[in-house]
């Protein structure tokens, strides 16, 4: 045979795909070779799958804790609301009736039973033709006529009664024949009765189909205002809401999920590129063994292009698993937390989908970059096996300074607290994503500049160490991308709690719980949103302290505070609707005394005392106080001497904001009895509350517990805690393939005598350092992400972070990765001759 037709058959090998045969056993050799080291992979394969889990548990939630659009109306599109003084309220109902087609009316009479909240005597027709939605039989059956009553739970369990029993109320005796809920409303309190039996109606809703041209282009009414031109003959005081105008508008909530899941994704896609590229140097040899066989450029790429496919669809099938498996188990607790009832099956499956093929296409697109480098290998290079040079940092260093400036300056321009618009929600988005990829490309070059640290600076650093060090410069590509995705999750703890902090510094604008689990107010009078106004008198007063002291020894309480009130309050001139929440309680000896402030701490020309930071350097802030009535002429004291006082409680509806006595001397003020402030030594429990609760409104007043509002520091520690989870999963992961990449090293170290604490040492050096990096560019990323957006200065950034919340992310995080490193490892390998095979 000539050497010319050598060359000719030689060529034509070498520019044939090989057809399909070829394709499918490349695929097999891919798919075996992931079977056998999907270990290797695990990093990626993790990170896919707690994306894919957490979009479809994110869907889930994002998409069911809004309340159902048929809250409010049911089936019905328009709502009309009578009040109950009405006096030709029955004519006013069948008129609607008669003009408007069939109707569905709901009567409520507002009921006193010590609570906040308001609890109604409803009547309904649960076959109703717009209500059914609104209503639903937990046990037992609807009422049927006089005398007959269900309950919700709360309110049975407020009077202590059960299916069968009698319950008294509004000067009636009632047969219980059941338990109901409002499944759209689980707070929704009320005792259900047989249309017709609801004799005084507070209030009258009728539900109906709005008449044609009552589109979004009508204005809603206000209360009292007048009715839309599309309903006629309405009385003057009637209340006319449209459902068209309910809806919630924006960007709807699975949106939102998905763009998250996108952000996350992106830098995933980033990560597992190094991921991808460490395992295509793993095969090197193995591929240029393939290649010295024939296979093409193509044929090489396919292998990488077919793992990353493997790694994307079993990451894909265990994160569904797993996400759905979280929803499912989660939705009664979010039933419980949003107050209204949820089909699992409720999800907002587009976005479930898109999430789940991004995870895919994620995978695949990662693995091919680094394929078609290896692709490009020459066959000898590629048999020897040799890693390639690692790439000059400031390759990656530049464009990541770039986008974390453009990130920063989108994220300056996008609003804060007050952007809204579409393109604040874009410049947001941007900004978040350009940092989170500059967090990335910045990885190696903080890998370095440790490295050169270490070197120059702890020259006398154990061997042990400097070889950890020099390993993980050495295969950068693995270590830089656990270094980004540790930074990554503490950049997401420390935003979420940066923003929070930013949120709660708003002294104006007060917000958090309102007590806490072991404090309770009695109030004299009945606070509730249907309180008819008016309070007790003295003897009734007496009777009810004499009752609050009996239930506040029962509980064993620390102390049993009165509160007093003066007509006066607090605001800061030219601010729309004060926005200085909470009550100004007077800061008697009793008071201070409870909370551990003595009288030589309160300087004697205050005016106002407060544990809100900052309040005190707050400009033109005003004391109104005198005549406060409509037809009063109070007086004004500009700029008020306020002192800052700690000890003071924090809870919104908490005495955190007294007035001195000296001020209540120097201005006139008159003082009267609001409540009793009860702290208990344990959380109180729900029993504690029902009688705290039956006692008030047996006195016709209202008694305040701790509600579900957050406070800065759950949110924060929250935060902390997922950040701390997620990061310290992504070292066990990381530190394992970045050790697999020097097993050789070990084993040779192993020979030579190395003990295991030398391996030990080693460990807990490469975890401490990836640690110690991530949080540090986490915290630090996330500090000016945070600065740029809120457009506040470091001190108001930080004024409200949690300092533990802060020390547990950047010593915490690499303290305990390194000592897991350290009791983790310290094993011989098991052959010390064995070499491992590519």
């Amino acid at each position: 045979m000539s050497s010319a037709t050598l060359t000719e058959r030689t060529a034509e090998a070498g520019t044939s795909h090989g057809g399909v045969p070829a394709r499918r056993a490349v695929i097999r050799w891919a798919l075996r070779l992931f079977r056998r080291e999907w270990r290797q992979q695990v990093l990626v394969l993790g990170l896919l799958t707690v994306a894919v889990a957490a979009t479809i548990l994110g869907a889930g939630v994002a998409t069911n804790t809004p309340p159902p659009k048929v809250a409010t109306f049911g089936t019905a599109t328009a709502s009309i609301s009578l009040p109950g003084t009405e006096p030709h309220l029955a004519a006013v109902v069948a008129q609607i009736g008669r003009h408007y087609g069939p109707i569905d009316v709901i009567e409520n009479q507002a009921l006193s039973t010590g609570s906040t909240h308001s609890v109604e005597l409803r009547a309904q027709d649960p076959a109703g033709r717009f209500g059914r939605p609104l209503l639903a039989l937990d046990s037992g059956h609807y009422p049927a006529g006089p005398g007959q009553v269900a309950l919700t739970s709360q309110v049975a369990s407020l009077y202590n009664v059960k299916t069968g029993g009698a319950w008294h109320a509004d000067g009636r005796a009632w047969l219980v024949t059941g338990i109901v809920e409002n499944p759209t409303d689980l707070n929704d309190e009320f005792a259900l009765v047989a249309p017709g039996q609801v004799i005084a109606p507070t209030q009258v809703t009728v539900l109906l189909n709005a008449p044609p041209g009552a589109g979004q282009d009508q204005n809603q009414t206000t209360p009292h205002g007048p009715p839309p031109p599309v309903f006629h003959g309405l009385p003057a005081d009637a209340n006319v809401s449209l459902a068209s105008q309910s809806g919630n508008g924006g960007i709807s909530p699975a949106t939102i999920v998905l763009v998250v899941a996108v952000l996350g994704l992106v830098f995933i896609g980033l990560v597992s590129v190094a991921g991808f590229t460490v395992m295509a140097q793993r095969r090197l040899r193995a591929l240029g063994m393939l290649s010295a066989l024939g296979a093409t450029e193509r044929n090489v790429q396919l292998v990488m292009t077919a793992n990353g496919a493997a790694v994307g669809l079993t990451a894909t099938v265990i994160g569904a698993v797993l996400g759905f498996a979280a929803w499912f188990a989660y939705v009664p607790s979010l039933e419980t937390d949003t107050a209204h009832r949820i089909d699992p099956l409720n999800l907002p499956w587009w976005a479930i989908a898109a999430g789940i093929a991004l995870a895919v296409v994620t995978s695949v697109l990662a693995a091919r970059r680094p394929a078609r480098t290896v692709a490009r290998v020459p066959v000898v290079a590629a048999l020897s096996g040799r890693p390639a040079e690692p790439k000059a940092v400031h390759r990656s260093a530049v464009p990541g300074l770039v986008l974390v400036a453009g990130g920063v300056a989108c994220l300056f321009f996008s609003g804060g607290w007050a952007g809204n618009s579409g393109s604040d929600t874009l410049l947001l988005l941007g900004g978040l994503v350009a940092i989170i990829i500059g967090i990335f490309l910045l990885a190696p070059l903080c890998v370095a500049l440790l490295s050169a640290a270490a070197g120059t600076q702890i020259p006398l650093a154990p061997v042990a160490m400097r070889i950890a060090l020099r390993d993980l410069v050495r295969y950068r590509a693995r270590s830089g991308a656990a270094v980004a995705a540790v930074s990554f999750a503490v950049f997401l703890a420390m935003l979420i709690g940066i923003v929070a902090s930013v949120r709660f510094s708003n002294v104006l604008d007060y917000t958090g719980q309102n007590l806490t689990t072991s404090q309770l107010i009695m109030y004299t009078q009945d606070q509730g949103p249907n309180a008819q106004g008016g309070g007790l008198t003295p003897a009734q007063v007496a009777v009810l302290q004499s009752k609050v002291s009996r239930f506040a020894a029962s509980l064993h309480a620390q102390y049993v505070l009165p509160l007093e009130t003066v007509n006066a309050t607090l605001q800061q001139e030219g601010r729309q609707n004060n926005n200085f929440s909470g009550t100004v309680y007077v800061a008697t000896p009793a008071l201070l005394a409870d909370f551990g402030i003595k009288t030589s701490q309160v300087d004697p020309d205050a005016d106002i005392l407060s544990m809100r930071p900052g309040l005190g350097d707050e400009p033109r802030m005003q004391l109104i106080y005198g005549a406060m009535g409509p037809k009063g002429n109070p007086s004004t004291l500009d700029n008020p001497k306020i002192q800052e006082i700690s000890a003071l409680p924090s809870g919104t509806s908490a005495p955190n904001t007294v007035i001195t006595s000296h001020a209540i001397q120097k201005y006139n003020l008159q003082t009267s009895l609001d409540g009793w402030f009860i702290q208990v030594p344990q959380p109180l429990t729900s029993a504690q509350i029902a009688a705290a609760r039956q006692i008030a409104a047996n006195a016709g007043v209202s008694v305040e517990t701790k509600s579900g509002e957050l406070g800065l520091g759950q949110i924060s520690d929250g935060a902390t805690v997922l950040g701390l989870v997620i990061a310290l999963g992504v070292l066990v992961m990381s530190v394992g393939l970045v050790r697999s990449e020097t097993v050789g090293e070990l084993r040779t170290l192993s020979a030579v005598g190395a003990s295991s604490r030398v391996r030990r040492t080693i460990t807990a050096a490469t975890a401490g350092a990836i640690g110690l990096l991530g949080a540090i560019l986490g915290a630090a990323g996330a500090t000016i992400a945070g600065v740029a957006w809120a457009r506040s200065s470091l001190g108001t950034t930080f004024g409200d972070f949690p300092v533990i919340d802060l020390l547990a992310l950047l010593v915490g995080l690499p303290l305990v990765a390194a000592v897991g490193g350290w009791l983790l490892a310290g094993r011989q390998p098991p052959v010390i001759a064995r070499q491992a095979l590519d």
